[in-house]
């Protein structure tokens, strides 16, 4: 077999970069307090209960994910069946915390069809800030639309792209869970036809990805 060149827009193609967020808020109330003289003649645990009613919260708000599943989380047989011909190990990344954001990324050439697939996490502080970078990804994109089933919401989306002949079909898949985000992102070519994948095989593809990465935050839970 002889090897063919890839296009431009495949080899010099970057991980997708997740948009980090992030949000807070505090609460804090309290009765007024009451007259010296009086607070002297209330039973004492009346005026317990008074203070720690008045004492500012020192509570915080419970993460479900504190950490990024490693690329070993994705099963063999899943890199098998989307990425024919990749080492199942992927590559990693680098990030500035693999803890907190990590992309894991499989490609490979398989006589003339070529598939790539990464899939990223990204661990937020809250659930919150997880919804509102949810939402800052999904006014970015055209078309789609929503998959159900998938962590708390989730969003599918697959475009078609033409360079020098070759037509390249890519999927990206958004998904919330808790505190986290994945994103799945899957193409493919091929190169004897210049034809690209069917819409139907890269949409299933990304969301069976997506589907097992957001499984793979809650066994890597604990």
């Amino acid at each position: 077999m002889r090897s063919l060149p890839l296009p431009l827009a495949l080899t010099a193609r970057l991980s997708p970069v997740v948009v980090l967020a992030a949000a807070g808020w505090a609460l804090s109330s309290g009765p007024f307090a009451a007259p010296q003289a009086a607070a002297e003649h209330k039973p004492a645990e009346e005026k317990t209960e008074t203070q720690s009613a008045s004492a500012p919260s020192t509570s915080t708000v419970s993460k479900a994910y504190s950490a990024a599943p490693p690329c070993e989380s994705v099963a063999r047989k899943t890199i098998e069946s989307l990425v024919p011909g990749a080492k199942t190990a992927g590559k990693e990344i680098p990030s500035t915390d693999s803890e907190l954001r990590r992309t894991c990324s499989w490609n490979a050439l398989k006589g003339y069809d070529y598939r790539w697939l990464d899939v990223s996490y990204e661990v937020m502080e809250s659930d919150d800030a997880a919804q509102k970078s949810y939402e800052a990804h999904l006014d970015k994109k055209s078309g789609g639309g929503a998959v159900p089933g998938l962590g708390d919401s989730a969003y599918s989306v697959v475009n078609l792209t033409t360079e020098d002949k070759q037509e390249t079909r890519e999927g990206v898949v958004i998904a919330r869970a808790s505190n986290a985000l994945v994103t799945i992102t899957y193409n493919g070519s091929d190169f004897e036809s210049k034809k690209a994948p069917s819409t139907d095989t890269i949409n299933k593809g990304a969301i069976k990805a997506a589907k097992e990465a957001v499984a793979a935050l809650e066994s890597d839970k604990g």
